[in-house]
């Protein structure tokens, strides 16, 4: 005969590996979306310095540059995921989690990025002297 207390370091362990996947995810949407944030303000550094563009001008120009392949990617993995949101089948719940993090971490971190990094990046980034 089992008692209820033997399945319970199976149970908590299937927990916690579910919330060891969502972190995992969590870390890889935190540097995808680093990822674009870097490469934006980068491209804004170098117009700063080839062009003479000033700060507003350039972060301007680069987030235009950016917009496409920032869209294009995070749209991409919104859209190959949708299928394991919608899935049904037998381990489904164990991977909703997992793909809910991430596709909620893309299109919010897509939107701070294209949003909040120009902002950010025209108080932070001095206006003459030296660069950061």
């Amino acid at each position: 005969m089992t008692n209820a207390t033997s399945d319970l370091p199976a149970s908590t362990n299937a927990a916690s590996t579910e919330t060891d996947h969502s972190k995992l995810s969590l870390l890889g949407t935190f540097g995808l979306i680093s990822k674009h944030g870097i490469l934006m303000v980068e491209f804004a550094n170098e117009l700063l310095h080839r062009d003479h563009l000033d700060r507003i001008t350039a972060i301007r120009t680069a987030a235009g540059i950016r917009f496409r392949p920032i869209i294009m990617t995070t749209g991409a993995m919104v859209v190959e995921l949708l299928p394991l949101v919608m899935a049904s089948d037998a381990g489904a719940n164990s991977r909703f989690g997992l793909v809910t993090v991430i596709v909620v971490g893309m299109i919010v971190g897509t939107t701070m990025t294209l949003f909040v990094v120009p902002s950010v990046y025209t108080v932070i980034r001095p206006r003459h002297g030296k660069t950061v």
